[in-house]
C-alpha cells in the first residue's frame, strides 16, 4: 500500500483578477500557507501557464515546475478539462461551449474540434515534459441530450453516438501513449463518460485503451445516487486522479435528481465544501489506500454556501487529516512464531 500524495488544490476555481489569485506564484504562495502541498493547474488559463509553450519547450515546462516547487508546492496534474469537453460537442451546445475556445475557432465546429485535439497533444507532451504521469480531462459528449429516453432513442443511435466518440479520442490515447502520461476522465454529468456503464462502453470502442484511465470524483455519484465506494472496487486499477469534492441531496416532494432546473442553491442534489457533504471521506480514503492508489488528493472547490477561501482554508485540512499514513506491519505481528513447511505441515496433522 502507499500513503496517498496530499493535500493538493485545483487552481481553476481560485484563479482571478487580483492578487494573490492572479499569477502562479502568487496563488501558489497563498495555497501554500493554507496547508496545501500540490497544485493541479488548468491549462487554458494563461496566468497559470503557456500549454503550447510548455509542450514545445521543456525548458519552459521546468520553469513551471520551478516557480511551483519554489512556493513549496509540487504540480500535481495539469489540466484539460475544458478543452477535452471540446472533442466531441453536440450541435445544440455549440454557441454555448464556444466559450471555452479561442476567437479564431468561434462559430466553426470542424475548426474548433482540431483545436481541441491539438490541445489535448500539447497536455500530454507538457506533461511528459514536466515528468507527470496523469491528466484530467472530460471526454465531450455527442448523447447527453437524449440522456432521458424520450422520445424513444432510434435503435442504434447509443452505439453509433460511442463509436464516434471512441474514433475520435482513440488517436489521442494512442499519442499519450507515446509519452507515458494517463488520461484521466472525470466521469461527470453532461459527458458522455458520466457513470460506469458508459465508460466501459467507451472502452470498449477503444479497445480498452490502457491509457484511457479515471479521474475519481465521488461528488457526481451522489448526485446521481450510484455507489460510489463500490465504484472505486469496480474501477480501481483506472483510477489515476482524485478530486475532493463533497455534495449532499436531499429530495422533496418537489424535485429529485434532475433539481427542477432551479440553481445550485434550490436543487436537490448540490456540491458542498469537503465536509459540508454527505461523501463518507473515511470510506473513500480508506478504500484507494487499500487498493493502492498512487496519485494524489486534490481539493476540487465547488460550493454554493461557502466562501471560497474558507472552504480551501478548511479543505487543506481536511485532506490532510483523512490521508491514511499506511502501516510498515501487521498489527499482530508480536504474537508471530517463526514458521516452515515442515512446522505447517506438523499444524495440519500431516507430518
Amino acid at each position: 500500500m502507499t500513503t496517498i500524495q496530499g493535500p493538493g488544490i485545483f487552481l481553476a476555481q481560485f484563479l482571478g483578477d487580483k492578487a494573490p489569485f492572479n499569477d502562479l506564484r502568487s496563488i501558489c504562495n497563498w495555497a501554500n500557507s493554507l496547508g496545501f502541498k500540490g497544485a493541479q493547474i488548468p491549462t487554458w488559463d494563461p496566468r497559470c501557464i503557456d500549454l503550447q509553450k510548455a509542450a514545445e519547450s521543456k525548458t519552459y515546462a521546468e520553469e513551471i515546475k520551478g516557480i511551483v516547487n519554489e512556493c513549496g508546492m509540487e504540480v500535481t496534474e495539469l489540466s484539460t478539462h475544458l478543452q477535452g469537453q471540446l472533442v466531441a460537442v453536440h450541435p445544440a451546445y455549440d454557441d454555448l461551449f464556444d466559450a471555452f475556445a479561442p476567437d479564431a475557432v468561434k462559430k466553426n465546429p470542424k475548426a474548433r474540434q482540431e483545436w481541441a485535439v491539438q490541445q489535448l497533444k500539447y497536455g500530454a507532451k507538457a506533461s511528459q515534459n514536466m515528468g507527470l504521469t496523469a491528466h484530467p480531462t472530460f471526454s465531450g459528449a455527442l448523447l447527453w441530450h437524449t440522456f432521458h429516453p424520450w422520445p424513444q432513442r432510434p435503435a442504434g443511435l447509443v452505439e453509433e453516438g460511442f463509436k464516434e466518440l471512441g474514433r475520435r479520442w482513440l488517436p489521442i490515447l494512442n499519442y499519450f501513449d507515446e509519452c507515458g502520461v494517463d488520461v484521466c476522465y472525470e466521469i461527470h454529468p453532461g459527458e458522455d463518460l458520466f457513470d460506469g456503464v458508459t465508460y466501459e462502453m467507451f472502452l470498449e470502442e477503444v479497445n480498452n485503451h490502457p491509457r484511457a484511465c479515471l479521474l475519481y470524483d465521488p461528488s457526481h455519484f451522489v448526485l446521481q445516487q450510484l455507489d460510489y465506494i463500490q465504484y472505486i472496487d469496480f474501477y480501481h486499477e483506472r483510477i489515476k486522479a482524485f478530486h475532493v469534492k463533497d455534495a449532499e441531496f436531499h429530495s422533496t416532494g418537489k424535485q429529485g435528481t434532475f433539481g427542477g432546473y432551479q440553481s445550485w442553491l434550490k436543487r436537490a442534489g448540490r456540491y458542498r465544501s469537503p465536509g459540508d457533504g454527505q461523501v463518507d471521506f473515511k470510506q473513500v480514503f480508506s478504500k484507494l489506500t487499500e487498493y493502492d492508489y498512487k496519485g494524489w488528493a486534490v481539493m476540487e472547490w465547488e460550493c454554493c454556501i461557502k466562501h471560497p477561501e474558507d472552504g480551501a482554508k478548511e479543505g487543506a485540512k481536511f485532506i490532510q487529516d483523512h490521508i491514511i499514513r499506511v502501516t510498515e506491519k501487521a498489527f499482530d505481528d508480536f504474537a508471530g512464531v517463526k514458521t516452515d513447511d515442515v512446522f505447517n505441515r506438523k499444524i495440519l496433522g500431516l507430518s
